[in-house]
């Protein structure tokens, strides 16, 4: 078994046993990358980055001091800015921009020894569940039904893909409304998003800054409680980051669930929900009662209203972090004709920059914002996103421990089969993610079987604020007890 397979735990304790260097592991992953060029997951390949950093990481395990991702290689998702190396988050009007800093995530990974392959491919500004928004053309689905092409989800698809396919051990991402866990579920892997100000957003290109968070897509459970245990912690620069202690997630997943209260909410029970997805809740159920946790019938009202909500609340953000890229100060700028102002500049440079669905995200969110229609459609879904806030305090102060739900309301779909049709219709595959990231609460998609055409399927946990250990218990169980170990049959 080549060791770009390993999870990030096996590789740990190999490298630590001396079983395997990390440059050698690092080799493994960069072959294993050149060879999946097909899936478009790597935009911007690292080797000479990767092998010092390796290199490093090798002296550091000889010298006994190996912290927890010493030596591990990664994929990083391209919204995450890192020293020197292209950051583009997948839009043409970054193109060229190469930071003089780092973020504070893909720092904290280096510190704790951790090893960059590339950045890895996104939807432009994270904006999109399908891969298909990216500058650099879609990334693609490493689970393939016969000829069919098929997206791993969005924003964080690349990295979904990169992981699935065994092109590193880990990659980071983002979620916004559901963009480490759709992804995750289309792509049979672990996604988590941590509670809102777990991780620091800082360095990270901005989408909606009240909604965006960070976290780990890994093989296993296991994998991203020790990676999100390297990328938490307080940061001064994010005046959002919490300072709370980080605890040691690994040694939370005790496998112990007994008494723990599961919420299952009915109002995730959507009409037309396919029967597979409700066959694989109803088995989610029963793994969780196996495991000794009572299964509780909940109610979260306003949960019909969160996606509305969200699509006023994400763009109006989005429209207002987006006006800094402008062609003034770094990125894309376009050619201007004799005659052309400032204001010729703007339009131009921002047209030819910003692709159809960040336009798109732009003008709704600065029609919400508008002096007309601030109060209709801002200010109400504010209060309505207070409303579902309210709804899992509710249900957490009536003794619930966590809520199992659908990730997504279907397996993968084929690339390019929702593309062109009512944005309305893609938007909809955040339905049972988007109040998460609403109530700033933790969430986490494990993969739990196949549908019928042998693609994987997830389930959804949220857990309460600050309490990712406990979550991570609870998907250990879910993880232990579906035993799902299907790999995409390679094709690329």
């Amino acid at each position: 078994m080549s060791a770009n397979t390993w999870t990030i735990a096996a590789a740990r304790d190999a490298l630590r046993k001396g079983e395997i260097s990390a440059v050698d592991l690092t080799m493994s992953c960069l072959t294993a990358i050149d060879a999946g060029d097909a899936l478009n997951a790597f935009v911007h390949k690292t080797p000479e980055i990767a092998l010092e950093q390796a290199r490093a990481a090798d002296a550091r395990l000889k010298a006994g001091d190996a912290p927890s991702m010493c030596g591990i290689p990664l994929g990083i998702k391209d919204l995450f800015c890192t020293r020197g190396v292209p950051s583009q988050a997948a839009s043409n009007i970054l193109r060229g921009f190469r930071p003089e800093y780092e973020s504070t995530v893909t720092a904290k990974l280096f510190e704790a020894g951790a090893v960059m392959l590339g950045k890895l491919n996104m939807d432009e500004f994270a904006m999109g569940s399908s891969n298909e928004t990216s500058c650099y053309g879609n990334a693609v689905n490493p689970w393939k039904v016969d000829d069919r092409l098929l997206t791993p989800g969005g924003s964080s698809g690349g990295s979904a893909a990169a992981v699935a396919a065994d092109l590193c051990l880990g990659a980071t991402g983002t979620d916004t409304g559901g963009s480490i866990r759709q992804p995750a579920a289309f792509t049979g892997i672990v996604g988590i998003k941590p509670t809102y100000g777990r991780v620091s957003r800082w360095g990270i290109v901005a989408f909606a800054s009240s909604l965006d968070q960070a976290g780990p897509m890994t093989k296993s459970v296991r994998d991203a409680a020790i990676m999100l245990g390297a990328m938490a912690g307080h940061d001064p620069k994010d005046s959002t980051s919490a300072d709370i202690p980080v605890p040691d997630f690994e040694a939370a997943l005790t496998g112990d669930i007994r008494g723990k209260v599961i919420g299952i909410p009915k109002e995730y029970r959507m009409d037309g929900m396919p029967e597979e997805i409700e066959a694989l809740w109803a088995r989610g159920i029963e793994m969780m009662r196996d495991a000794g946790a009572e299964v509780r019938d909940i109610s979260l009202p306003h949960t019909k209203y969160a996606l509305p909500a969200y699509y006023v609340i994400a763009p109006a953000e989005a429209s207002s972090n987006l006006a800094r890229y402008d062609g003034v100060r770094y990125g894309h700028r376009a050619k201007l004709a004799a005659g052309d102002g400032i204001t010729e500049m703007y339009e131009k440079t921002r047209a030819e920059g910003f692709g159809p669905e960040v336009q798109r995200r732009i003008m709704v969110g600065t029609y919400v914002l508008s002096a007309g229609f601030y109060d209709a459609y801002y200010n109400r879904a504010r209060k309505v996103r207070a409303l579902i806030k309210r709804d899992f305090e509710t249900v957490f102060a009536e003794g619930v421990d966590a809520i199992l739900t659908p990730a997504t309301p279907s397996a993968a779909f084929g690339l390019g089969e929702m593309a062109d049709a009512d944005p309305v219709k893609m938007y909809l595959n955040d339905v049972f993610t988007v109040t998460v990231n609403l109530a700033g609460l933790p969430g986490i998609s494990v993969p739990v079987g196949l549908d019928g055409q042998g693609l994987p399927l997830g389930l959804q946990l949220i857990g309460r604020p600050w309490q990712e250990a406990e979550l991570l218990n609870y998907a250990h169980v879910l993880e232990s007890r579906a035993g799902f170990v299907a790999k995409a049959e390679k094709w690329w």
